[in-house]
């Protein structure tokens, strides 16, 4: 059965991913975006043209933290509207509380006036800090953030415990680890590696190499949403007064040393480092205990770092050409 679905951040990379993957099974797609000017809007607009294109998708350019929100007839609420970013939000914490805190309680809110009983924020491994050990379980304390980013993703989780305990609303937080593909943000790291090796510019890398992160392809971070969509769908799984947290990962630790030889290896290029000090904000490691998305998502992740990296190399080069 189709539903008619309010996704926020629809222009961003996994809003627009996810978007497509929802018109294409057949529901319709409010998607809301406030084309946020961390990275140029020509990027999301072009996320954009495909579905733009079809008549099963709308488009609203609204922001969330100050807009009204018109939710008629919608049924579900996919909330992954965010202000990105760790180190950006060193430099302006007060916009990420805005957008990220702000936002996700009005988004919150608009669901519980407008009687919405399945709802879902993306939010981040970021949330784990450095003090989570390895690998991170949903239910470790994740008191311990170490940038206002995190700190804003952690805060909307909170609030989202308060809304499933005051207002009974049941709210899924996705914890989404490291996501990459095709339409990758421009800042992060698999695609301003690519764009520097491709273009024989030195690659800043910051610490020994030894730093890990646990990566997720963007299809495998797509079919994890479309889990956790069905499964509020079912009864047992909606408890009143409950905000579940579930990690969506890939599933293996990949060392940054290795992950910048890998995509080196992959353009056909050789690769210059430039080393510098590690940088505030930034975790040593992140890796996820999928145990919990198993069992209650049926989640897998299905694509390995050679074979993603792949993916993005031949989506970068289609998009911006082989560079000479």
């Amino acid at each position: 059965m189709s539903l008619r679905v309010l996704v926020t951040g629809a222009a961003g990379f996994i809003g627009s991913h996810v978007c497509e993957a929802l018109v294409a099974r057949g529901d319709e797609v409010v998607g809301l975006d406030n084309f946020d000017p961390f990275y140029p809007r020509a990027v999301k607009e072009r996320n954009l043209e495909a579905l733009r294109r079809g008549p099963r998708f709308r488009f609203v350019e609204a922001d969330v933290a100050r807009d009204a929100l018109h939710l008629d007839g919608v049924e579900l609420v996919l909330h992954l509207a965010a202000k990105p970013g760790v180190r950006p939000s060193l430099e302006n914490p007060a916009s990420y509380s805005e957008a990220n805190i702000t936002g996700t309680v009005r988004v919150f809110e608009a669901a519980r006036r407008a009687g919405i009983r399945r709802v879902i924020f993306g939010s981040s491994s970021s949330v784990y800090g450095d003090a989570t050990p390895a690998p991170f379980a949903e239910d470790a304390p994740a008191v311990w953030p170490i940038s206002p980013y995190a700190a804003s993703k952690r805060a909307g989780e909170l609030m989202a415990h308060a809304f499933a305990h005051l207002y009974g609303v049941p709210i899924v937080c996705l914890r989404f680890f490291t996501v990459y593909g095709p339409r990758q943000r421009p800042d992060l790291a698999i695609h301003r590696f690519t764009d520097l090796i491709a273009r024989d510019k030195p690659v800043r890398m910051h610490g020994d190499g030894s730093s890990e992160r646990d990566y997720t392809y963007i299809t495998d971070c797509v079919n994890g949403v479309l889990a956790a969509m069905e499964w509020t769908a079912r009864p047992a799984s909606r408890k009143a007064g409950v905000a579940v947290a579930i990690n969506i990962g890939g599933g293996a630790r990949v060392r940054l040393d290795h992950l910048i030889q890998l995509i080196g290896r992959t353009l056909g290029r050789e690769v210059r480092i430039e080393r510098h000090p590690d940088q505030p904000g930034d975790v040593r490691l992140t890796a996820a205990d999928l145990h919990r998305a198993e069992r209650e998502l049926g989640y897998r992740p299905q694509v390995g770092i050679e074979e993603g990296v792949g993916e993005f190399v031949r989506w970068y080069e289609a998009t911006y050409g082989r560079q000479s």
